[in-house]
């Protein structure tokens, strides 16, 4: 089973930068890792992905972060991070680490990580 632990989060201004990290562990097949992301939920809207990343280092990223957060991981250390910058308020919200086989708007991960709230104030 996969134990995912987030941290990084916290609050910072417009215009900032804050790098969220996910590490992976407990008794687990490397499959169950094969690909990682973020999602993230706003009061009130519904959780959306945000990044993922396989780990041959494939990524997507939703519309509205491109360019602005990148997803990487260390395969080594099965971890996963997302560089956020330029953060805007509407990027404010829990953001939670997931993976699985394949993670995508219709494959839902197979494991979560516990949350970590992000806070953007203008």
């Amino acid at each position: 089973q996969v134990q995912l632990v987030g941290s990084g989060g916290g609050l910072v201004q417009s215009g900032g930068s804050l790098r969220l990290s996910c590490a992976a562990s407990g008794s687990f097949f490397s499959i169950s890792i094969n690909t990682m992301g973020w999602y993230r939920q706003a009061p009130g809207k519904e959780r959306e992905l945000v990044a993922s990343i396989s780990r041959g280092g494939s990524t997507n990223y939703a519309d509205s972060v491109k360019g602005r957060f990148t997803i990487s991981r260390d395969n080594a250390k099965n971890t996963v991070y997302l560089q956020m910058n330029s953060l805007k308020p509407e990027d404010t919200a829990v953001y939670y680490c997931a993976a699985g086989f394949t993670i995508s708007a219709s494959r839902a991960p197979t494991s979560w990580g516990q949350g970590t709230q992000v806070t953007v104030s203008s």
